[in-house]
């Protein structure tokens, strides 16, 4: 009970900070980035790989997993099948865990603000702020073509790594995949020396306010409600892509990075206190017998993480 009442306060104070909308910037543009990360060292030859998607616009960018979308809509629609079968009164949710590693962070650039804003899930959406990183990279006269655009080089330490990047100066965006940043244009490529965090180039299109991805594409999941639907935990991906202009998920609870981790170790610790603890910090609840699958909550080996501490 104690624990329970600990991990409500939480809540309550967190939600006291739900973050008000920012001012409009229009999606000019997307860019595409194969996304490969060996988080094991023990098994380099099983490096996690995923398709990721910037959205670029004048004065913010978001960075975000097209394959946790695509994931995100296929899970919705098995909890709702789940429950439409279930025996009235008494619910057992079975959440399937993905079968492979995805990114469930969200990166959303303020260069002119020059802060970052990080979305985390952790069944609801939080909001972490920093200050947008200043990398110092060295501009090499090197030059070289992907997908016919002519880029340039350039080079970095950062985050306890020495990355090489290419951008293209005829994209006049200073963002990148990430948390890459502050080349005069768009970062097409980057990868550190050792080839363990990679950013590959796969596509770049202007956005004309049409929609990107299909309209049935919805968000990720909140929760779930005695209605029998699958509740929103506010703004999803998939309705960014859809959007013609930015703004920060509805909804979403503004914390600190000490705060989130706290959050995340109560769950680890009590995945079903944690879920009813979510649910009462919204003042909703879930009538009658329901059961959540923890295979949910499965963890995976990452002894390699993107950000190194530095080696002094």
């Amino acid at each position: 009970m104690r624990k329970q009442i600990l991990l409500l306060s939480t809540f309550t104070l967190l939600f006291s900070g739900v973050v008000k909308a920012q001012k409009a910037d229009s999606i000019r543009a997307k860019a595409i980035y194969g996304f490969t990360h060996i988080k094991d060292t023990t098994q380099r030859d099983k490096a996690s790989s995923e398709e990721m998607v910037l959205l670029l616009g004048t004065r913010t960018s978001a960075y975000l997993s097209m394959d946790k979308i695509q994931f995100d809509l296929q899970r919705k629609k098995d909890i709702e099948e789940q429950i439409k079968n279930s025996v009235p009164g008494k619910m057992s949710i079975n959440i399937k865990p993905s079968t492979k590693s995805l990114t469930y962070d969200e990166f959303y650039q303020y260069p002119l603000e020059k802060k970052i804003i990080i979305k985390k899930k952790l069944f609801n959406d939080y909001l972490v702020e920093e200050a947008l990183p200043e990398i110092n990279w060295n501009i090499s006269s090197d030059t070289s073509t992907i997908s016919g655009l002519k880029c340039q080089k350039a080079t970095a330490h950062f985050k306890g790594r020495d990355y090489t990047a290419w951008f293209c100066p005829d994209l006049p965006f200073q963002s990148g995949p990430w948390k890459l940043n502050g080349l005069p244009g768009l970062i097409l490529e980057a990868q550190d020396l050792k080839k363990e965090v990679v950013f590959k180039f796969m596509g770049f299109e202007n956005v004309h306010n049409t929609t990107a991805i299909k309209e049935e594409a919805e968000s990720a999941i909140g929760g779930i409600t005695v209605s029998g639907k699958v509740n929103i935990s506010g703004m999803s991906s998939a309705d960014l892509l859809n959007s013609p202009t930015f703004y920060l998920p509805k909804g979403s609870i503004k914390t600190t990075q000490k705060e989130f981790n706290k959050l995340l170790e109560a769950m680890k610790k009590d995945p079903d206190g944690f879920i009813n603890a979510s649910l009462a910090g919204q003042g909703r609840a879930v009538s009658g017998q329901k059961t959540v699958n923890k295979s949910k909550f499965i963890t995976e080996t990452l002894n390699n993480p993107i950000e190194l501490p530095e080696v002094k």
